[in-house]
């Protein structure tokens, strides 16, 4: 039952939150915000193993799926929608579903989240198969649209992973691989917005960025597959290109003009003299990695 749940919980320390000074209100909902980075690291080695999991799918051509409702799934959503800019994927490669569709990333639908059918089939609706990897979201870790899912993804053979914020969740005993980060009560008792809501946007940050980096799609710690696809994006191309290859902005703008506006293509360029065609075909033989490319060059 939900009063038996973790989130569900009065917390004592906002239990007169509403009477106090703003500022004193703000100071236990930031003293609160602190324990969830403290929670998610304990789940460090699970999600380790997501990360591996979404790497063997991706090798295998696979993708990555998140599904959720409300809060969850608008954060699964979230972060599957920024991994094309950020990592220059294609825009199916990370995919979100969330219960109700498009209209319920800003307008609450939560009864959809009732009907775990739903979720099954909105999952086939996407055309998830094996090998993909399904990662379902659940606060409570109890959401049947959810659970619908996962059982539907098992059921073909699919690794699946949850992620919730109540210990020994359903969700947790269904999935694979189980992230739970125990976030404890809310500052608003049931509000999962809060702290359970940042906690998975930080598993979903670590998942995705994991994956990424471990495919080689990050040269140290630079953003190397951004798009530049307006005047902020090329400029941030052009100081990744000038950082990455020992260049002054006006050679490296030089540089990424001369590779088609590819970062990956540019620095290799640079640091090598290769042609365009020369680096393109380096890259492609790497993965797309361009620690990979120059490894491979003996460099």
């Amino acid at each position: 039952m939900l009063e038996n749940l973790l989130t569900e919980q009065p917390n004592p320390a906002s239990a007169l939150i509403g009477d106090l000074p703003i500022e004193e209100a703000l100071r236990i909902i930031n003293s609160e915000d602190r324990k969830v980075a403290e929670a998610v690291g304990r789940e460090i080695p699970s999600i380790a193993r997501a990360v591996e999991a979404i790497v063997e799918a991706f090798e295998r051509g696979g993708r990555l799926f998140y599904i959720g409702a409300g809060t969850s799934g608008r954060m699964g959503v979230l972060d599957a929608s920024e991994c094309p800019p950020t990592f220059g994927v294609p825009p199916d490669m990370v995919q979100g579903i969330i219960a109700g569709g498009e209209a319920a990333l800003s307008r609450a639908t939560e009864a959809s989240e009732d009907d775990a059918s739903s979720g099954a089939r909105d999952l086939a609706n996407r055309g998830f198969h094996p090998p993909d990897v399904l990662a379902g979201i659940a606060a409570s870790g109890r959401t049947p649209y959810v659970l619908g899912a996962i059982a539907a993804a098992r059921a073909l053979g699919a690794v699946t992973i949850g992620i919730s914020c109540a210990p020994d969740s359903d969700l947790a005993r269904a999935a694979h691989i189980a992230i739970t980060p125990l976030t404890g009560p809310e500052v608003i008792a049931g509000s999962t917005r809060m702290k359970a809501g940042t906690a998975q946007k930080l598993v979903l940050n670590m998942l995705t960025t994991g994956a990424f980096l471990r495919m080689g799609y990050v040269y140290g710690n630079l953003m190397v597959n951004v798009q530049p696809t307006n005047r902020k994006l090329v400029d941030r191309a052009t100081r990744i290109v000038a950082q990455a290859a020992g260049l002054d902005y006006g050679r490296a703008r030089e540089a990424l003009a001369a590779a088609g506006n590819s970062v990956r293509a540019a620095i290799f360029m640079a640091k090598t003299g290769a042609t365009r065609a020369e680096a393109e075909r380096k890259l492609q033989a790497a993965g797309g990695s361009v620690t990979r490319a120059f490894r491979q060059s003996g460099l």
